[in-house]
């Protein structure tokens, strides 16, 4: 039984899982999107996105310098721990949490495992032009706010308001049949000669 036991060990041992984990953060930090495993991109968001966060705490230089050596302890890169204070850091910063997104890409020919791209959410050029006008519109909460959504909305029943006047104003015009030719006056009585 594996009751209680939540860490995904990724068939490895602890050292082995740490440097695995420091060398695929390094590497997303750098190059902002990798392709592994399903198994390995689930566990290195969990690595992840904690270290992300420890560059939005810290208002004095001996704050900033203490998460500098922080996040250097787990990724052991120095280039990844300047890349991620400097470039990672302030771009993330409006955003509450979940900095990267998991895409599942379907399975490796060689061995048949999972395949999937993580990458960071803000460095996407895609999906990027969204995700930057919902912050500039404000903050969003899961309940929603009623004084944005009832202006849709009594925007939306002015307009169902206009549509029957127009309706009513319109002019019928009802078609008179015109006059059947000779041929065709037997063919719609249903008698033929």
């Amino acid at each position: 039984m594996r009751h209680g036991d939540k860490i995904k060990n990724l068939s490895r041992t602890k050292a082995h899982r740490d440097a695995l984990l420091a060398n695929l953060g390094s590497q997303l930090i750098v190059n902002k999107r990798i392709v592994t495993t399903l198994a390995k991109a689930k566990s290195l968001r969990v690595y992840v996105e904690p270290l992300i966060t420890k560059t939005r705490k810290g208002e004095s230089k001996e704050q900033v310098m203490h998460q500098h050596r922080v996040v250097f302890s787990y990724l052991k890169d120095k280039h990844a721990v300047k890349e991620l204070f400097t470039v990672v850091g302030p771009k993330v910063a409006s955003r509450p949490g979940g900095y990267t997104r998991i895409i599942k890409l379907g399975t490796r020919i060689g061995d048949n495992a999972e395949l999937a791209l993580i990458e960071l959410v803000d460095f996407n050029d895609v999906y990027g032009k969204t995700a930057t006008a919902a912050a500039e519109a404000g903050k969003r909460t899961r309940r929603g706010r009623s004084k944005k959504a009832a202006a849709p909305k009594a925007e939306a029943a002015e307009a169902k308001a206009e549509t029957p006047a127009a309706i009513e104003e319109a002019i019928v015009v009802e078609e008179t049949p015109a006059a059947p030719v000779e041929g065709e006056a037997d063919v719609q009585k249903g008698t033929e000669e």
